[in-house]
């Protein structure tokens, strides 16, 4: 029975590489020069360190302008709130998204249960396995997944035929 795997999985190698870039970015550019500005990239969390808000802000503009010339989708990056560290020093933790939530998983096999198409959705664990008898369905299904869920960077694997 043809079968695909609905998943939201980065490419973590790509994500280092990105933030790998940025640290140097951030080491060569004038206006970090002699400043607290930094990043730091530790079990899918990316740290952002700097003298203030605004600075965070510019740290992350070079992070998600890398991460795009990476093709790494920047829906993967769920920010946190700005902390107060020592002194009149900010950081802010990035987490990067990895496997769809159990919610969000309810959500898109709601969605093709209520779409009258002729496919199962089951969830297992952090994808969604969607089945049906013919392949126009199934690729029906992932057109509707991709209309209907775009605040998630979700792609399609182990398609059987």
């Amino acid at each position: 029975m043809p079968s695909f795997d609905t998943v939201c999985e980065p490419n973590l190698v790509e994500v280092k590489n990105a933030v790998d870039n940025t640290s140097k970015e951030i080491g060569t550019r004038f206006d970090f020069k002699g400043t607290s500005a930094a990043i730091e990239f530790k079990d899918k969390d990316i740290t952002l360190f700097g003298d203030a808000e605004f600075q965070l802000q510019q740290v992350e503009d070079i992070l998600t302008n890398k991460l795009a010339k990476r093709n790494v989708d920047v829906r993967f990056l769920d920010k946190g709130a700005v902390q107060k560290v020592g002194g009149d020093k900010v950081k802010q933790v990035v987490k990067v998204r990895s496997g769809i939530e159990s919610e969000q998983a309810k959500k898109i096999q709601k969605l093709i249960k209520d779409s009258k198409l002729k496919v199962q959705a089951a969830i297992q664990g952090d994808a969604v396995r969607v089945t049906g008898a013919k392949r126009d369905d199934l690729q029906t299904a992932m057109a509707l997944i991709r209309k209907d869920i775009p605040d998630l960077p979700l792609s399609f694997d182990n398609f059987r035929d």
